[in-house]
């Protein structure tokens, strides 16, 4: 069965996606960007700074099960994923230099702003809708391509 993330970039690879609450009914980003490079991941939001944390900015690691804040200049929030899209936990407020907590659940994980799991209000079993942001019609993680 071909990867979830990979349906979404079949025809090209889009910078960037709106990650929407479907139990919630809210945005829980509106600019995130993919990190599923060997590079891309290992950066991630390294050099960036407090600039970027403004509502509605994500960096979508995909797979991942566990990141880091070393080297960092500002506190993010976590939001894990599994395949079909459902948050299997989530960390606030995760100050810099700090390494989160290793979910074996987790596929992919949603880097974003601090307080913005408060704001929409994200828990632990909620379904999130990943499309993108350049007006193709979005896709539920659970609308797996077909395998190959």
């Amino acid at each position: 069965m071909c990867a979830p993330w990979r349906a979404i970039m079949a025809t090209q690879k889009p910078n960037r996606f709106y990650v929407y609450n479907t139990t919630r009914e809210t945005f829980v980003a509106t600019e995130a960007k993919l990190a599923d490079g060997y590079v891309s991941r290992l950066v991630g939001l390294l050099g960036k700074t407090r600039r970027w944390a403004r509502p509605g900015q994500g960096l979508w690691i995909v797979p991942s099960h566990g990141v880091h804040t070393i080297g960092m200049l500002f506190a993010i929030d976590l939001v894990f994923l599994d395949r079909d899209g459902r948050v299997v936990h989530t960390e606030e407020y995760v100050r810099p230099f700090r390494i989160s907590r290793v979910t074996l659940k987790a596929q992919s994980v949603l880097e974003l702003p601090p307080y913005t799991v408060f704001r929409s209000g994200t828990q632990v079993g909620d379904r999130l809708e990943i499309g993108q942001v350049d007006g193709r019609p979005g896709v539920t993680m659970d609308e797996r391509a077909p395998a190959r």
